[in-house]
């Protein structure tokens, strides 16, 4: 059977797109492993999936001054070599990355055994763990047009993101039931990323009298973020994360407040949903959300709100606009298209593997 290892991890956003390659690759008849790290998000996103899970060391790719940058380049050359032995005793056909800094140990490790490897940048620009890997690799997918002008020409493919099937599979029916909500009045769902928003928690709790004037409010807010006083206030339901339920929330959901993740950027585009994006401050990031961001607003497609900016009267003024315009958002999506990103990558993974090299 043909093998492939699938990696990258540190948020949702590094793993999510590799999910969604998952059924392709089986009905492609690919044994899939998965290598990420020992406590990171991904070793519990990919445990329900048919997917063999292998742990090694990372040490996280920094841009400031810390003292663990000291100590995590010894990190991730433990990390090459526990990478070598699995490429040894995997043998894959072919390794493909979603990149964060778990990836560049098993992407090294690849290289150095031989093995073709692919690796997708979801943002405008180039993350740090992607450029060193990008001598490396084969190919470097791009979520983003734009993006391929930041890479050598021979690699760069635009192939759009993989999106996850199962998130248009929701039933409204079902996501009311999970929330308590009844069908006539309107509802708002909050995404504050994987691990939560503090800044988007307290601004939305703040207005929330007054959002459940006239909304119903499902609210992700990230783990040890819910606020057990409000616990069974009519019309507001909270969470710390959600996985086979999210599919159920996106198809009740009119209107839509989040994080400016690629991940959640195009899979709201897909589904068609008016939101209001909340980028991370460069001061938190390398600015990557924000560009995510203005790249929705300057095609129209639903509005930004900077985090400088944000507090609750401009939250609540830019919720209810939202909602006014949301019929104008739909109508512009629904004008778009973009590239199958699951099918692509697929043909390139399969053109690149080793088995059909011989």
């Amino acid at each position: 059977m043909k093998k492939i290892v699938l990696t990258g991890g540190g948020t949702a956003g590094h793993v999510m797109p590799n999910l969604a390659l998952v059924s392709e690759l089986l009905n492609s008849g690919y044994e899939i492993h998965y290598i990420g790290s020992y406590k990171g998000i991904e070793k519990s996103l990919v445990q329900n999936e048919k997917i063999h899970y292998h742990a090694i060391r990372t040490g996280k790719l920094r841009r400031y001054f810390d003292l663990k940058n000291f100590i995590d380049p010894f990190n991730v050359l433990i990390g090459i070599f526990q990478s070598i032995y699995l490429m040894i005793k995997i043998n894959p056909s072919i390794v493909f990355s979603k990149g964060g800094f778990v990836s560049v140990p098993v992407i090294i490790a690849a290289w150095l055994k031989r093995i073709p490897s692919i690796t997708h940048e979801g943002d405008v620009t180039i993350g740090l763990a992607n450029k060193i890997c990008i001598p490396f690799v084969k190919k470097v997918c791009t979520t983003f047009k734009s993006a391929t002008k930041f890479l050598p020409e021979s690699k760069a493919v635009y192939t759009g993101l993989p999106i996850r099937k199962e998130i248009t599979s929701g039933v409204k029916d079902i996501g009311y039931e999970l929330c308590g909500f009844n069908s006539k009045t309107p509802v708002i769902l909050v995404l504050g990323g994987s691990l939560g928003s503090v800044n988007i928690n307290k601004n939305i709790r703040e207005i929330l009298n007054k959002l459940l004037e006239e909304f119903q409010v499902a609210h992700i807010c990230g783990k040890g973020n819910i606020d057990n006083s409000l616990l069974g206030l009519n019309g507001y339901k909270q969470w710390e994360f959600v996985q086979k339920e999210l599919p159920h929330l996106f198809s009740i959901a009119d209107i839509v407040i989040s994080r400016s993740g690629t991940n959640s950027v195009f899979e709201l585009l897909a589904l068609k949903k008016p939101t209001l994006f909340i980028p991370l401050s460069t001061n938190a990031s390398r600015g990557e959300q924000v560009l995510n961001a203005e790249y929705v607003v300057n095609n129209g497609f639903g509005q930004m709100l900077t985090e400088k900016n944000l507090n609750y009267d401009v939250l609540l003024k830019e919720i209810k606009n939202l909602f006014e315009r949301k019929s104008m958002y739909i109508e512009c999506l629904n004008n778009t298209s973009a590239p199958d990103g699951t099918a692509e990558i697929i043909r390139l993974i399969n053109a690149f593997s080793r088995d059909n090299q011989l």
